[in-house]
């Protein structure tokens, strides 16, 4: 068995079921018709707070992250690989974490909105967005939410077999939906998915809405301790990744070493430019401490090296 896959059986294991009380018996005596009235708007009332009135009981699936099929899809490393690359994924997660949750520093706004992005396609930012989930997912002060919003190519949701279920779109579409009804729970502690939801031709106005920004703070207000984790479309050949990024308050670009010229990298960072903080993860790099992957900060002040 992989390090990979012990991991995961741990995590897996410490999760225990909790069986639910019986109800309490009814009364016995007649009680009066109830008629149901919904409560006026109040005034200042955040837009979390208006996205739905009472989340409903969880679904019943869970969601099975298998080693051996996420691997053969190419979402987590050779076995030969994890250990080196499961303490890479300790230091890139570390400062987006801190950000998130104020801890040594201040709190960024919307910091526990955090989005994976790439400037073109196959540079490894689904890999990254899999493998951040489950690294972060181990952490004791944070619960982490793993959004497919990839709706070109979900690649998560066919690879966990929810694409067929409803999501993130369907939550845009329908404002009566609320966002936790459709999140489902896997069998890794402290880690649920939200998949892509069914295809929808005009998937940019959802995620450029308003209703975008409601389910977004809907996720977070939900539970203090969650990070949510988008998996986005690449910056350079979609418009539905420059809409949802206006709605996190960090996003970690994925640049394959090698690959990614110099000014299509200054393109896609001047795409979000002014939007969120921006991280770059530098994946594939071959270097002569022959670490895979590095994590780079960069904001008003520049570039600076976080993690090597």
């Amino acid at each position: 068995m992989s390090l990979v896959e012990k991991a995961l059986k741990k995590m897996q294991e410490s999760a225990k079921p909790v069986t639910a009380p019986p109800p309490a018996p009814a009364a016995m005596s007649p009680a009066a018709p109830r008629v149901a009235v919904e409560p006026p708007r109040r005034s200042g009332e955040t837009a979390a707070q208006r996205v739905a009135p009472t989340p409903p009981p969880p679904p019943q699936r869970v969601v099975v992250f298998n080693p051996q099929t996420l691997r053969a899809g190419g979402l987590l490393p050779p076995e030969h690989q994890e250990r080196q690359l499961a303490q890479q994924y300790r230091q890139i997660k570390r400062p987006l974490i801190d950000a998130a949750i104020g801890r040594n520093m201040a709190a960024l706004p919307n910091g526990r909105l955090i989005m994976l992005a790439s400037a073109l396609s196959g540079e490894g930012k689904t890999f990254t967005s899999l493998n951040l989930a489950l690294s972060m997912a181990r952490e004791k002060d944070v619960s982490i939410l793993l959004v497919d919003a990839d709706v070109a190519k979900p690649h998560i949701s066919r690879a966990l077999g929810v694409n067929h279920e409803p999501g993130m779109l369907d939550l845009l579409r329908d404002p009566n939906l609320n966002p936790e009804s459709v999140i489902l729970q896997t069998d890794v502690p402290n880690l649920s998915m939200l998949p892509v939801g069914s295809h929808s031709e005009n998937a940019t106005e959802l995620l450029a809405s308003e209703r975008m920004e409601q389910v977004a703070q809907a996720l977070i207000a939900h539970d203090p301790q969650r990070l949510v984790l988008f998996d986005s479309s690449p910056l350079m050949l979609t418009t539905e990744a420059q809409a949802l990024a206006q709605v996190v308050g960090q996003i970690a670009l994925v640049v394959r070493a090698s690959s990614t010229s110099h000014q299509v990298l200054l393109e896609a960072l001047e795409s979000v430019r002014n939007r969120a903080s921006v991280s770059l993860i530098l994946n594939q790099c071959k270097a002569q401490s022959n670490n895979s992957y590095y994590y780079y900060g960069y904001g008003d002040n520049g570039v600076q090296t976080a993690a090597e």
